[in-house]
């Protein structure tokens, strides 16, 4: 993954006015607080405020707080970071408050940077632990010797399936794409389809691409270098393509969608492709513990990588704290340690453990509603060490999702992914030239 400097994210000279525009708000800080000397330890107790949308995660942080009577946290809920609490955040930073951390998605970190929203965190020691994470989180943190967020949780995919139901056909798990295609024509015969293709969110496709090896857009000194139309990026689009063409999957609703769970209680969904935090919604089919497996994610016929990551997200420090080097202490306690991690689990259900060394005492053991199956260690850990490195997030990022999800719902009316996808490059093109962000095509 490149890492970049603030000014390459500024897109050779992205103005003040800019940056608010970039935002949909008022600019939170037109001078970046990384520039003013390090605010020293507190020489008396401190009390910070987590902001995050993690459900009763202010058991966890009593955790800590039981242990650390000198730093004690507040956890205030807010809603999911485009469903409104980025929104919050940014109000509170413009007004010169908020919390001293917030949960802020890896792919909205440089957006969160253009305004000057958070603090550096390598200069009060965040690289003495980076040893302690996954090294692909960590550089999607990472900006040129700064730290911009701990690596909170994240969502390496693998493939959650009904035997039952493959079974049926005679099929085998797939192990690459081509056979994935071959199981999903079978499975028509028997009025069921393999997955489902959700035409309104493009993560998934986005994760796909990564997984075939893409990188859609890279930071240079002169400014943003996007490449949407790569080998890598056509050749997902064109395999989905003919699999929607062929009937092979359905795009009537979304995984974890009220559809999609009527369909997978009746045997109409055989598997979905998702993130690890996907084994707690899939326990939400009606009548089905011990009728589902996890495997590995299909792979792209000896290209790309083994797996991609789906969500994840960070423990950032706002720049308006006054205790970024307390914050990051908690940080670090929450995401490395047993307790931190174990806790995380057991009150809020958090997602993929990024410490390498420890993916949680429950997630070590086998589950029952996965038929005994040791799940997490046979297909969630190999899938952490299959990721595209290269993969980076840039500012606007929702943004881009957004015009590619409108091209992709004109499949229905003839439009291919292909060509949508091509036509999003452009359109995401034009939207970082408006909001005064210096970008261009890559070029052979």
């Amino acid at each position: 993954m490149t890492r970049f400097t603030r000014r390459q994210l500024l897109g050779a000279g992205l103005g003040t006015a800019a940056m608010g525009l970039l935002t949909g708000c008022a600019t939170p800080g037109t001078q970046s607080v990384n520039a003013a000397p390090t605010i020293p330890a507190a020489g008396a107790p401190v009390r910070l405020t987590y902001w995050a949308w993690l459900k009763d995660f202010q058991n966890v942080a009593d955790v800590w707080n039981a242990q650390n009577p000198n730093i004690q946290v507040d956890v205030v809920w807010i809603p999911g970071g485009n469903a409104g609490g980025y929104q919050k955040l940014y109000s509170a930073l413009a007004a010169g408050g908020g919390p001293d951390l917030a949960q802020v998605e890896f792919r909205s970190i440089p957006e969160f940077m253009l305004v000057n929203g958070l603090v550096d965190l390598s200069r009060y020691g965040a690289n003495d632990h980076a040893h302690l994470y996954d090294p692909t989180l960590w550089k999607q943190v990472s900006y040129t010797g700064g730290v911009y967020g701990i690596p909170q949780d994240a969502g390496p995919m693998g493939m959650f399936y009904q035997p039952a139901i493959l079974d049926k056909v005679g099929g085998s798990v797939p192990k690459t794409w081509d056979e994935w295609a071959a199981v999903a024509a079978e499975l028509r015969s028997v009025d069921s389809y393999l997955d489902c293709f959700p035409i309104s969110d493009a993560s998934p496709f986005a994760a796909f691409a990564g997984q075939a090896g893409a990188q859609w857009l890279r930071p240079e000194a002169d400014g943003w270098v996007i490449n949407m139309t790569d080998d890598a990026t056509l050749n997902t689009a064109r395999f989905f393509d003919k699999a929607i063409d062929d009937d092979l999957v359905t795009t009537a609703y979304g995984a974890f969608s009220p559809g999609w769970f009527a369909a997978a209680a009746k045997g109409g969904i055989a598997s979905t492709i998702t993130g690890s935090w996907g084994d707690a919604l899939v326990q939400g089919v009606s009548g089905s513990e011990g009728k589902w497996r996890v495997a590995p994610m299909p792979t792209w016929n000896g290209t790309g990588f083994g797996s991609s990551y789906l969500g994840g997200s960070t423990a950032a420090v706002l720049a308006n704290s006054k205790h970024p080097k307390e914050a990051l202490e908690f940080a670090v306690w929450l995401t490395t340690t047993k307790e931190g991690i174990d806790a995380g689990i057991k009150n809020s259900g958090i997602g993929w453990s990024p410490n390498p060394d420890f993916i949680g005492t429950d997630r070590q053991q086998p589950s029952a509603f996965f038929g005994g199956q040791s799940y997490n260690e046979e297909v969630f850990v190999p899938a952490t060490r299959q990721q595209n490195p290269d993969w980076s997030w840039w500012p606007i990022t929702q943004q881009s999702f957004n015009i590619l999800s409108d091209g992709f719902r004109k499949k229905a009316f003839g439009t291919s992914l292909v060509d949508s996808v091509a036509a999003s490059e452009q359109q995401i093109m034009t939207v970082f030239r408006n909001k005064g962000l210096t970008i261009r095509k890559e070029t052979a």
